[in-house]
């Protein structure tokens, strides 16, 4: 009888406490550190202004972050005046040599991304930045940029993303 009526107390006390942290709506299980007055937010197109050009990766870092957002958080996308707002531009998209072989001849290539993002949290503005944020990923230089292209941007597009929610709605 003492073990039941123990049991009992531990599960009501474990469903309040589980109650308390849920409900403040500073804590999430996602690892997000949302505002309980934030409800909104607006990701807007990333404007493309790196020299060399990739036609679809402004749509596919956009929709990428986008999806992020619905995924891991409460709040509702809205197109304009968000309590959360991100701008963000791709401001650099380069190919370099990383490996020189014995005969000087590169053996890696580097596809290096660079965003700049603008955050507004309209609710609590001690939280906006300006901040740069670049990802890359390494190929083998016997295979032509085009050939590996779309694999490496989706591999990019990922650390961006979770580098820009991160940096937005986890505070880390």
């Amino acid at each position: 009888m003492r073990k039941a009526i123990s049991t009992v107390i531990f599960v009501i006390a474990l469903a309040v406490v589980g109650l308390i942290v849920r409900s403040c709506g500073i804590y999430s299980f996602s690892g997000t550190s949302i505002q309980a007055d934030v409800f909104t937010v607006n990701v807007h197109y990333f404007e493309y202004k790196a020299l060399r050009v990739n036609p679809t990766l402004s749509n596919e870092l956009t929709e990428a972050l986008k999806d992020q957002f619905r995924r891991l958080t409460r709040l509702e996308q809205v197109d304009e005046e968000g309590d959360l707002e991100i701008v963000g531009e791709i401001t650099g998209y380069d190919v370099k040599a990383m490996g020189i072989t014995a005969n000087e001849v590169a053996s890696q290539n580097r596809l290096t991304v660079n965003v700049k993002i603008y955050f507004t949290n309209r609710k609590h503005p001690e939280d906006d930045f300006e901040k740069s944020f670049s990802a890359y990923a390494d190929f083998d230089a016997t295979q032509s940029l085009d050939a590996v292209e779309s694999s490496l941007c989706e591999e990019i597009i990922d650390k961006l993303v979770e580098d820009i929610f991160n940096a937005t709605v986890a505070n880390w």
